[in-house]
């Protein structure tokens, strides 16, 4: 399948492209505003398929709208008619096409062409109004608030919120171009006379720049955010697309003695904590038992042996556990408990508990093994 996009290397179609890149069968061919018209007539001449993602939304002057919004379209289905090319045309317009502005003006008119078209020629047309997509590669400081945010809070610059409670209508980019490979594939999700992208996010502005914040946070209070919330998920990964490129990696507190270190790595309100353990050889660390924390050791280099003792009990149980062989080993509660390094190398365990560690409830009581 031939594909025609227009606006190739804006926002939608640089994740689209290197999407249909992957996909066997499908030649890409890209279009956008330094190009010749001559050659966009050339290229409707045997394509299979017709996205149209070409559009203005900050041009110089007002009339800047319909020359970008309607008049392309205009010369793109004027040219699908001359070369006899009755192929499917997707059209991405917005959902400000209901608003009476310049903007939405324009791309309302651009849906009017289409749907003439589509009367006129019998061409399968598919009109998308988006609402405000997020996610990498949209560029900060233009036309989207949440690129704005995530450029500006990551890189320690100022930011303007000129109404915390507008409540903002969001697609992630990953759902759009979703959609429109199911388009192409004839699957699309249609809804009237309009075609729709599933899961829009409804939020307010100001819950979003606070979430945003977080996520800034996160690297020193060693959190990770909610990844069960779809859109906290979608915004996280889309934060951290704009991270400056000196800044991907961040320390974490070493607490260090002769026995080795320990050093807390993510903590989770719902999932626990994650740690990791360093013990030099011959070191033994832990001998305490919990009421109802409870915990998972991996060893990942070195050799150890992990002891348990009922409480009530004289039997002591031995797990001998290698980096040479990943096993998980479960803590239960009533049972103290240690692990010692065997090896001549230092022991590195990863280990989990079921909560973050609390000062005031730590729920550990000392008690040889």
């Amino acid at each position: 399948m031939k594909v025609l996009i227009t606006g190739s290397e804006g926002f939608i179609a640089k994740n689209l492209v290197v999407t249909l890149q992957q996909i066997r069968d499908i030649v890409i061919v890209p279009f956008n505003r330094s190009d010749d018209l001559e050659q966009l007539d050339s290229y409707t001449q045997d394509c299979d398929f017709v996205l149209h993602l070409a559009g203005v939304n900050r041009p110089h002057d007002v009339q800047g709208f319909m020359l970008g919004n309607y008049d392309l379209t205009k010369i793109l289905l004027n040219s699908l008619k001359k070369n006899g090319n009755r192929c499917p045309v997707l059209f991405a317009s917005s959902t400000q096409a209901i608003v009476d502005n310049p903007y939405g003006k324009s791309k309302i008119a651009g849906e009017k062409l289409l749907l003439n078209y589509h009367l006129e020629t019998g061409a399968r047309v598919l009109i998308y109004r988006f609402p405000n997509i997020f996610g990498k590669w949209c560029r900060p400081n233009y036309n989207s608030a949440v690129a704005t945010f995530c450029h500006n809070i990551a890189h320690e610059l100022p930011i303007t919120i000129s109404d915390p409670s507008l409540i903002m209508n969001l697609v992630y980019i990953d759902n759009v171009v979703e959609e429109i490979i199911n388009a192409l594939n004839g699957t699309e999700n249609v809804v009237g006379d309009f075609s729709e992208v599933p899961e829009v996010h409804t939020i307010t502005l100001g819950e979003i720049v606070d979430l945003i914040y977080s996520f800034k946070r996160s690297r020193e209070e060693r959190s990770i955010p909610n990844m069960a919330d779809e859109f906290t998920k979608k915004l996280y990964s889309t934060y951290l697309s704009y991270l400056p490129e000196n800044q991907f990696s961040y320390d974490l507190k070493m607490n260090i003695d002769q026995r080795g270190t320990f050093t807390e790595f993510l903590k989770t309100p719902d999932r626990g904590q994650v740690s990791v353990n360093i013990s030099k050889p011959g070191i033994t660390k832990g001998n305490h038992w919990h009421h109802s924390k409870n915990e998972k050791f991996l060893v990942v280099s070195g050799k150890g042996v992990i002891r348990f003792r009922k409480l009530e009990s004289e039997i002591i149980i031995e797990y001998f556990v290698s980096g040479d062989k990943l096993e998980v080993v479960d803590v239960p509660t009533g049972y103290t408990h240690n692990i010692e390094n065997i090896g001549n190398e230092d022991l590195v365990t990863v280990m989990w508990v079921n909560e973050s560690f609390d000062r005031d409830n730590p729920d550990t009581y000392s008690l040889e093994v």
